[in-house]
């Protein structure tokens, strides 16, 4: 089933800390590429005092991604054909410990099913964890600005940072669904707009006028302008992971890498991607508040 796209721009109507507390099903929160478990306890505090819905946190630290280095002695990251096993074995080995801690504290009790939240890589790592450990006990996997699609082969100066794991995702996990058993649900943000860094570095038509494409907190648009530094160096970024420049992303990752054909795609004016350097006043990332209101009710039916 394809599932359009969304646009959310009004909190929905949901639990707030004046209301009664509710008991969900868990969650398991995924951290990114570069991000530590402590980068996600506001966003765990948020969801069990104001939605009662408990979660757990995969425990990785920042220092745990120098594991992956081990990859570099697999000749398949050389040929770009890496694979996510043995290589990431270590974080879906930390996925299955948090989702087993999950189901036994949740209610009080054992559950039967939880739901995925994976940021950014953790989006796709939780991906291979189902196809590997399997997805019965999964009710939704709602991933918060993932690059789920490889970046294309045949591009200059694309080179696929994760030496072909994306590809091994793209051919060798389960395609994306949204049924009442299990759910796909994939949020990307518009932060900013990235630019092509000079006019001719990027195949296509030259423009003869640029916008500043950063955008607010509350999704307003800058004033039309010559793409600043920021959209240039973001546009370079952009266009690793999906082969174009001039795109809107979160600031990492592009909206059209952060959706899959079969989910329910939404995306978040103004979201930024990381909880690291965030503000929720000015640079709100997808564990924000006010940005978290714009899905979390995907994780309460």
């Amino acid at each position: 089933m394809d599932v359009a796209s969304l646009q959310s721009s009004n909190p929905s109507p949901l639990l707030s800390s004046s209301n009664p507390v509710s008991i969900h099903r868990p969650a398991v929160i995924l951290p990114g590429l570069g991000n530590n478990s402590g980068d996600y306890q506001s966003l765990k505090q948020t969801l069990s005092e104001k939605y009662g819905i408990s979660a757990v946190v995969a425990k990785v630290s920042r220092l745990d991604w120098l594991r992956n280095a081990a990859g570099l002695v697999d000749p398949n990251y050389w040929r770009g054909t890496l694979q996510p096993r043995p290589v990431l074995d270590w974080y879906l080995n930390r996925i299955e410990e948090a989702v087993e801690e999950a189901k036994e504290s949740g209610n009080g009790s054992e559950t039967e099913t939880v739901s995925l939240i994976g940021h950014s890589a953790g989006g796709w790592l939780a991906r291979v964890y189902m196809e590997e450990f399997g997805s019965s006990g999964i009710s939704l996997l709602l991933t918060l600005g993932t690059p789920h699609l490889p970046p294309p082969k045949d591009v200059e100066g694309v080179i696929d940072q994760t030496r072909g794991l994306l590809h091994y995702v793209q051919h060798n996990c389960s395609r994306a669904v949204y049924t009442p058993e299990l759910k796909y649900v994939c949020v990307a943000g518009r932060f900013i707009k990235g630019s092509r860094f000079f006019r001719n570095s990027d195949t296509g038509p030259a423009v003869s006028t640029q916008i500043v494409s950063e955008t607010s907190a509350s999704g307003t648009p800058s004033a039309p302008n010559a793409p600043t530094l920021r959209a240039r160096f973001v546009g370079q970024g952009y266009k690793q992971v999906c082969g174009e420049a001039e795109v809107w992303g979160d600031g990492v990752v592009p909206e059209v890498s952060a959706h899959l054909e079969g989910a329910l795609n939404i995306f978040l004016d103004g979201v930024y991607h990381s909880p690291v350097g965030a503000d929720d006043a000015t640079r709100p990332w997808y564990g924000s508040p006010q940005v978290l209101d714009q899905w979390v009710q995907h994780l309460l039916n």
